[in-house]
């Protein structure tokens, strides 16, 4: 296999990372009859921000980078601001 078919492998993981999240979104809020955002949603979120985030750097794209980077610090912003109120809440 070569460079550019894994890179596009790549890619497309972290696309499906992306439509997981808000397939995991969709089905958490029927469950409970409203709209909700469940943690794995961030996961899956950082998840393909990450493999999306490689995959601009590759092929050298300064808007996609941007794009995703800006998205990796929010993704993991949630994520510590979730993980923050939790410990709180123990105390």
């Amino acid at each position: 296999m070569d460079k550019n078919t894994i890179w596009m492998i790549i890619g497309f993981t972290g696309q499906g990372f992306f439509s997981a999240r808000f397939i995991l979104q969709w089905v958490k809020s029927e469950l409970k009859r409203q709209s909700i955002i469940p943690i794995g949603f961030w996961y899956f979120s950082l998840l393909g921000g990450a493999t999306l985030f490689a995959y601009a750097i590759y092929k050298e794209d300064p808007v996609f980078i941007v794009g995703q980077g800006a998205g990796l610090f929010i993704y993991s912003r949630n994520l510590y601001l979730i993980r923050k109120r939790s410990l709180e809440e123990k105390l």
